[in-house]
């Protein structure tokens, strides 16, 4: 019969912390017992040898112990984790990048995906692939038994190892049942996706990140699964016997369920059909664009990095940098003479220097762009250059000195065919549009069979009437615009039943149904739309930014905090907006401001209202406006101009920085030290590590560096040019100081040794426990989840990701930008193989930290004998050379 085990009396202590040991001996307890003394009292009663394999586990363990206290490991949390993460993620894009180049018609599967990622990843890494160890079980677990042999080797002492008995033992105690079910876990990726709600689960799903996902997914299954559970809750919700106020509200959810039901049949269609259309190149083949003016392109961050693209496509980029360069000098300007005025009132003088300095900014200005030595130069009339000279020569110069010909320029840009005009009908237009989020979803009234869709839940043909075809209609008298806020519509046809009182994950909001007439010489159209007040508010706002005339003709109802949902308020409210919508809408009003006509518009349209600015986005336009901080804007456009530019405009901005001691070192402290790039080399940055582009010399940007770098890997910044790039990291580091300080190193190195802490570590123990052996019993193999169920988190996540994303990082980067970013993150954690090449890198960069002196990525050379990819790139080595040795 089997015995009774007894308990074995050891030595406990392991790290010297009690806290950690006590989890960390329970954990040798169950391993034990579930994996060698189920079997082993079937052979003997001998309890030797479980002892012996108990003390090698623990003098494993304390060797561990005690190396991990000897290591910092700052370097490895905040610097080779993200290099590691953002460099598989660098692998992923390139791979992406790669199956698109193959064939645009065709669309890669999964396993291509796999393959080209493996592929891309020996061209960058070189020496190692990790193509066998993650997509073959057999040669990882061969890989995870080399992997424990090593880490016996170092761990145990010379005569335990030498013991191949209990050495086999323990490696497969280690390799089978503790590394490869934690791996096989964190690579699964319906594990991860619903880690990544777990993460986020304080922020509230929002319905417009829920759609666009939907109307972006290409992914059959997502849909069918959205889709079905959408006709299962539209199934209950019929059932239920509902009476009074409580049938609109199920009448709202039933209209919105078949909302969302139309979008998914829709996709699914198109998917099917192989119609799928970007909504970019639609937009340049068919679609009327709004018009964007170009002194709104000049002061929006976003719309003027393609403005510049353009204008240095097309050679004019001197008279754009000049325009740019004389806004830094006014504002500079301006600022230096309040500061001397407000010096002299103090009876401290520098009006020599301070003048001095200001003459030798005008100077290398004119010097850089007007002078006949400049190149290229900036063509305006003579008799303009000749007075600018003059007043340089004799007179004190003035933040207004360069007004007249920088508004020359300006109307040259404006007028002239080859700049601003014919960028209306370039592709960077139409990108722009996408960034700025003015381009509408595809109507599909290009498409060849003609069919015409459309989402905005319109009951008749007359919302076909998009957005871009509003925006091109003028302020003309033939086209008369009229609306009026009604309480409730046809509740068969439109997404919400009745106007009025709504709740939205326990928020209650009032909702207007507003109705909106447009009469043409021939046409007549009607439409409704929904609106709240936030949605007049911010509105408001916008159009009062752009026209301050308006602040004193248009009052909006004001706020109120509490009671706001007392019907006598509401009716109230309503009349106090119709009013208001009734002021907006008159023919004096439009005349007076033709460009308004574009913003109602847009508000009026039958479609979900898009938000400007947040409120700390409207706080942050110091930072992101390029008028607003022109002096940053000058030496981000000096850093991208070409070389014959920078040569000259470098001393100009150097001496524009010393005008005054401490705004100098304001500014280059904040704005103008950017991450150092190493000198450029004759290899591709883009098939190199991301570390590979980081300069190790400068200590101040240790924790910083790589996050920006990760900044561009995440949001593939490197396709855009260098003034947006450099714009971006200034206003990061900006925005990080300003909210930790000079403390910022500090306190990453404070959380480094928090995360590290004994009750840290405790307490990662313990959830490995309780993972493993919930109740002190092990735990079964949890069974793969319904595929429906699976894709519906996916869905979740990546509308929890879309929902966390401020508004303010769309303002900018781009609206477009930061979707496709954050959905090629997303993206990059549905495939099991790819999972599994970023654990073990992840484990390689821990155990070389943690034991330098040894390359264990040198553990896949054994397999590189096997390996498709290392043969192919092998090859490819073999042919390129080839050549080049035959002509020898």
């Amino acid at each position: 019969m089997k015995r009774e085990a007894r308990t074995i009396k050891i030595d406990r202590r392991l790290t010297g912390a009690n806290i950690i040991d006590e989890p960390l001996q329970q954990v040798i307890q169950f391993s034990l017992r579930d994996y060698v003394q189920y079997w082993y009292y079937t052979l003997s009663d001998d309890e030797s040898f479980l002892l012996e394999i108990r003390q090698t586990l623990q003098n494993a363990l304390i060797q561990f112990a005690t190396r991990s206290k000897e290591i910092d490991w700052q370097p490895y949390f905040t610097t080779r984790i993200v290099d590691d993460f953002g460099t598989h993620l660098r692998v992923f894009r390139k791979a992406q990048q790669k199956i698109t180049e193959k064939d645009d018609q065709v669309k890669g599967t999964a396993e291509d995906l796999v393959d080209t990622f493996f592929e891309v990843e020996v061209e960058m890494e070189k020496d190692v692939c990790r193509d066998l160890v993650c997509t073959s079980p057999k040669d990882e677990e061969g890989f995870l038994r080399d992997l424990c042999e090593v880490l016996l080797y170092l761990l145990l002492p010379p005569g335990d190892f030498q013991n191949k008995i209990m050495r086999y033992f323990v490696r497969e105690i280690l390799a089978r049942g503790i590394l490869l079910p934690l791996i096989n876990q964190l690579s699964d990726p319906d594990y991860i996706n619903q880690y990544i709600i777990w993460m986020i689960r304080d922020s509230n799903c929002n319905y417009e990140a829920f759609m666009n996902i939907i109307k972006l997914s290409d992914n059959i299954g997502e849909l069918e699964a959205v889709r079905d559970k959408a006709a299962e809750e539209l199934q209950y919700l019929r059932s239920l016997d509902t009476a009074g106020d409580d049938i609109n509200t199920i009448k709202n959810q039933i209209n919105s369920l078949l909302f969302v039901k139309k979008v998914c049949d829709s996709r699914i269609q198109r998917l099917q059909s192989g119609k799928e259309i970007n909504t970019v190149k639609l937009a340049a083949n068919f679609g009327k664009l709004c018009t964007v003016p170009l002194d709104s392109i000049l002061v929006d961050n976003v719309a003027l990095q393609f403005f510049m693209d353009y204008m240095q496509q097309t050679g004019g980029q001197a008279h754009l940098f000049f325009w740019m360069t004389v806004e830094g000098y006014r504002v500079t300007a301006q600022q230096q003479l309040e500061v001397l005025s407000s010096r002299q009132k103090d009876g401290r003088h520098q009006t020599n220097q301070t003048k001095g300095l200001l003459r030798a900014a005008a100077v290398g200005i004119y010097e850089q762009y007007l002078s006949e030595k400049a190149s290229p130069r900036v063509t305006v009339d003579d008799y303009l250059v000749a007075k600018l000279a003059d007043t340089l020569n004799h007179e004190d110069p003035t933040p207004e000195i360069f007004d007249d010909i920088q508004r020359k320029v300006y109307e040259l840009m404006l007028r002239d065919e080859r700049f601003y005009p014919s960028f209306r009908q370039n592709a960077l237009y139409v990108r722009m549009l996408a960034e700025l989020d003015m381009l509408k979803d595809p109507s599909f009234r290009g498409s060849d069979d003609g069919d015409g869709e459309s989402f905005n839940g319109s009951p008749t043909g007359s919302i076909n009437l998009s957005l871009d075809d509003l925006s091109n209609v003028s302020s003309d008298d033939s086209v008369q615009l009229h609306a009026y806020i009604s309480d409730t519509v046809y509740a068969d046809y439109d997404p919400y039943a009745v106007a009025g009182v709504c709740n939205d994950h326990g928020k209650t909001y009032a909702l207007y149904a507003i109705t909106v007439h447009r009469r043409s010489l021939n046409s007549e159209e009607m439409w409704k739309t929904y609106r709240r007040y936030s949605d007049f508010h911010d509105f408001h706002m916008r159009i009062t930014e752009q026209f301050e005339n308006l602040s004193s003709i248009l009052k909006l109802p004001g706020k109120k905090t509490f009671n706001n949902m007392d019907r006598d308020f509401l009716e109230k409210r309503k009349k106090d907006l119709n009013a208001y919508l009734q002021l907006l809408l008159t023919p004096e009003m439009m005349k007076a401001s033709p460009a308004l006509a574009h913003y109602v518009y847009d508000f009026l349209e039958n479609k979900a209202y898009s938000k400007g600015k947040g409120d700390f986005a409207r706080k942050m336009d110091t930072f992101v406006n390029p008028l607003r901080n022109s002096m940053r804007n000058v030496s981000n456009a000096v850093k991208s101009l070409p070389d014959s530019f920078a040569e000259g405009m470098t001393k100009m901005s150097d001496n524009m920085g010393k005008m005054s001691e401490r705004l100098g070192q304001d500014i280059r402290q904040s704005f103008f030290k950017v991450p150092p790039l190493i000198p450029k080399t004759d290899s591709d940055p883009e098939h190199c590590r991301v570390s590979a582009q980081l300069d190790d010399t400068v200590d101040d940007n240790i924790p910083l560096r790589v996050m920006l770098l990760l900044m561009d890997e995440v949001f593939d910044l490197k396709e855009r040019n260098q003034w947006l790039r450099r714009n971006i990291k200034n206003l990061l580091q900006q925005l990080i100081r300003a909210t930790y300080g000079d403390t910022i190193n500090r306190k990453i190195v404070d959380h480094v040794d928090w995360m590290t802490s004994p009750e840290q570590v405790a307490d990662l123990v313990k959830r490995f426990r309780d993972a493993f052996w919930p109740n002190g019993i092990l735990a079964e193999t949890v069974p793969c989840r319904d595929k429906a169920i699976r894709m519906r988190t996916r869905v979740a996540g990546k509308t929890k990701l879309l929902s966390i994303m401020p508004d303010e990082l769309k303002h900018i980067i781009g609206a477009e930008t930061t979707r496709k970013g954050i959905l090629r993150v997303f993206e990059m954690f549905q495939h099991n193989q790819l999972n599994r090449r970023m654990v073990y890198v992840f484990l390689e960069g821990f155990l070389e930290s943690l034991f330098p002196q040894y390359k264990f990525r040198e553990l896949f050379n054994r397999l590189h004998s096997r390996s498709k990819q290392m043969q192919k790139y092998k090859q490819k080595l073999h042919t390129t050379q080839a050549p080049s040795l035959q002509k020898r």
